[in-house]
């Protein structure tokens, strides 16, 4: 079983969500730094939310503060592109019977518009919701939930994602481990170089002949 990661990883949307960050923090005179970017990156939105209240000292509510990140998200789901080498790469999956799904720490209306505008649900048997389970990507439980959901043994799961944390967790639910560069996690791309069982810059290079079968054939 193949289990993608969306924002980073699918589709080129972390920087939508850099700039959402940078607007909201100086609209407060804040900078926007690592150690911010470190608390909020691929997690699920309301524990996002607490820790910018917590880790900025505002007197927002979790609430409003997530209702204004949608307000200047808009509707930039509707425009994002596709990673170079996905949808080639989807293809040939599908055409092999490979099963597949997603696992995002995305909020739903987010992923079903990005996903449907490039026309990439179809690829896919189900959408795993981090943020409806209320689990972190970097806690085991989600992942185990995951392959637990899509009828799979966790050891039977590949799982590609862009950020480090994600990484830990579904190694720790024991799943094979693709690590995907984005330009957002740049600074840890030693690191998972380090950690995954493979790591690619890009799709494009599991197209090749000698890299396409990551993950097996139909598990």
């Amino acid at each position: 079983m193949l289990l993608f990661d969306m924002d980073g990883t699918l589709i080129d949307s972390n920087r939508v969500w850099k700039n959402v960050d940078r607007e909201f923090l100086e609209r407060r005179g804040l900078p926007y730094t690592r150690a911010y970017y470190q608390g909020v990156a691929h997690t699920i939105f309301p524990l996002a939310a607490k820790f910018t209240k917590e880790f900025c000292h505002l007197e927002e509510s979790e609430d409003a503060i997530m209702a204004e990140w949608m307000e200047l998200a808009g509707d930039l789901y509707s425009h994002v592109s596709i990673k170079p080498g996905v949808r080639a790469y989807l293809r040939q999956c599908k055409a092999e019977g490979r099963q597949m799904a997603v696992v995002t720490s995305s909020i739903p209306q987010h992923c079903h518009t990005a996903l449907r505008h490039l026309d990439l649900e179809r690829y896919f048997e189900r959408i795993v919701f981090a943020q409806t389970l209320g689990i972190e990507k970097r806690d085991a439980a989600l992942w185990l939930h995951a392959a637990k959901e899509c009828g799979v043994r966790p050891e039977d799961c590949t799982i590609f994602d862009d950020s480090i944390a994600s990484c830990r967790g579904a190694r720790s639910a024991r799943m094979r481990v693709v690590g995907v560069y984005d330009n957002f996690f740049a600074a840890d791309e030693k690191e998972m170089r380090g950690f995954c069982d493979v790591y690619i810059s890009s799709f494009e290079e599991l197209l090749l002949p000698e890299r396409s079968k990551i993950g097996g054939q139909k598990n």
